[in-house]
């Protein structure tokens, strides 16, 4: 048989070569240096959640690891899928009412390979970039509610949360929304990833209550050697993260690296010695955990400040965070893997500070030039308006999920430990 003789099939072919074959503009509109650089960005976010699944499983019970660690693992699941799908043209979509993206990118229709004017990388890779910070925020969220929420809860919650939050909080901040309109700075997340998480948590510890024992019975980290590991990942994956953001192998690039690598080294240091000052002792759990408060601190400021700008940012960020921490353990707050202590406290600090520190020519937008207190009140009005949406709406999302499939595992099934009660498997053999 000859395509020749089968005219049908032959205009088949050639239909679905305009969809799979490249075709040859493209590259000459793409920057293939800028494009790589931000591949390879994507691919480091995405590792950024394993690691979150490592440094959350290894500061659990035992008996929950594995379902901490599917917390992360089943978003890198679910919400590439809803990305794609609808979060993406709600976060990036034209403008509705300053306040959501419209629908016309729906299943990424005209999401493609040539650069919008202005860009030098592919919107589809835009897309894709964006997509993993979407997959890590609601995985942030779980280390509030681990060792007691059921699992088909965590997926109804995360789907929503994920669609009716961090979608229209994108859109405020990086899709030409209300809080863009203003001039807030935010270069990778500080309000839309960490505070958003952190103020989501706050919302689980009111609706799903405290885990069983708490805080009469000690509940201890099973394996520091897996946050270590985990933290370490975080460190790597960040640079994806901030330096990514620039969306260009450029200088911002760089200077965003090189703030993010200061800033968790400073927040290491921060959070060490005021352990071996108001203890006695340096801890590894205290030194990777102060790691994580600088580089959240870092995130929102990362390509708009100065290296000793960044120092400064990630010291009072580790250091911050240790006392949150504490506060929070007098407080009595069953949060379990502290993601309002880190990320809440890291989160607020580091949105307020990038209008401390942000260099002068970042205090331009448009034609306006803006002067640091105003910068500062509008980092301000962003980090409010970020608490407050958030907790409603996860109220809310926690709300429904409880409605329909019960949010809390039951008394047993809690107590033998929700690897075996919700997935059937241990971590470990003969444990």
């Amino acid at each position: 048989m000859t395509l020749s003789r089968h005219p049908g099939a032959t205009a088949a072919l050639v239909l679905l070569s305009l969809f799979f074959i490249p075709q040859p503009a493209f590259a000459a509109e793409i920057d293939s240096g800028d494009t790589a650089f931000v591949l390879i960005s994507s691919a480091l976010v995405l590792f950024m959640t394993p690691g979150l699944a490592f440094f959350y499983g290894g500061l659990v019970r035992r008996k929950n690891v594995l379902s901490t660690m599917m917390h992360s693992f089943a978003m890198m699941g679910v919400v590439s899928v809803q990305w794609v799908l609808i979060g993406y043209t709600l976060a990036f979509g034209p403008d509705v009412g300053h306040f959501i993206g419209g629908l016309d990118h729906l299943g990424l229709q005209g999401v493609g390979l040539v650069p919008d004017e202005g860009s030098t990388i592919p919107p589809l890779l835009f897309m894709v970039f964006q997509g993993m910070f979407a997959i890590i925020t609601p995985a942030l969220i779980s280390g509030a509610y681990a060792e007691r929420m059921k699992f088909s809860a965590m997926l109804i919650f995360s789907l929503l949360w994920s669609t009716l939050v961090y979608a229209p909080l994108a859109h405020w901040v990086w899709g030409g929304g209300w809080l863009h309109s203003m001039g807030a700075l935010d270069f990778a997340g500080g309000t839309v990833v960490h505070i958003s998480s952190a103020i989501s948590a706050g919302a689980a510890l009111l609706f799903v209550g405290r885990r069983r024992g708490f805080p009469q019975e000690a509940i201890l980290p099973h394996n520091l050697t897996h946050t270590v590991l985990g933290v370490g990942i975080l460190w790597f994956g960040w640079f994806g993260f901030n330096a990514g953001s620039a969306l260009a192998a450029n200088g911002t690039a760089v200077l965003a690296f090189v703030t993010t690598n200061v800033a968790a080294g400073a927040g290491a240091l921060g959070w060490m010695f005021t352990d071996w000052i108001r203890h006695g002792k340096p801890t590894v759990l205290g030194l990777v955990s102060g790691a994580l408060g600088g580089l959240v601190g870092i995130t929102p400021a990362c390509g708009f400040v100065s290296p000793l700008g960044a120092i400064a940012i990630g010291a009072i960020a580790g250091v911050a965070c240790n006392y949150a921490v504490h506060f929070r353990m007098r407080l009595k707050l069953d949060d379990s893997l502290d993601v309002l202590g880190v990320h809440g406290v890291g989160g607020t600090l580091g949105a307020i500070l990038t209008g401390v520190f942000a260099l002068p020519e970042f205090l331009v937008h448009g034609e306006e030039v803006y002067t640091r207190g105003y910068q500062i009140w509008v980092q301000f009005v962003s980090v409010i308006a970020t608490y407050g949406f958030g907790f409603v709406m996860s109220l809310a999302i926690f709300f429904v999920a409880d409605k329909l499939v019960g949010v809390r595992v039951d008394a047993e099934d809690e107590v033998q430990g929700l690897d075996l009660s919700q997935h059937g498997e241990r971590a470990y053999d003969g444990v």
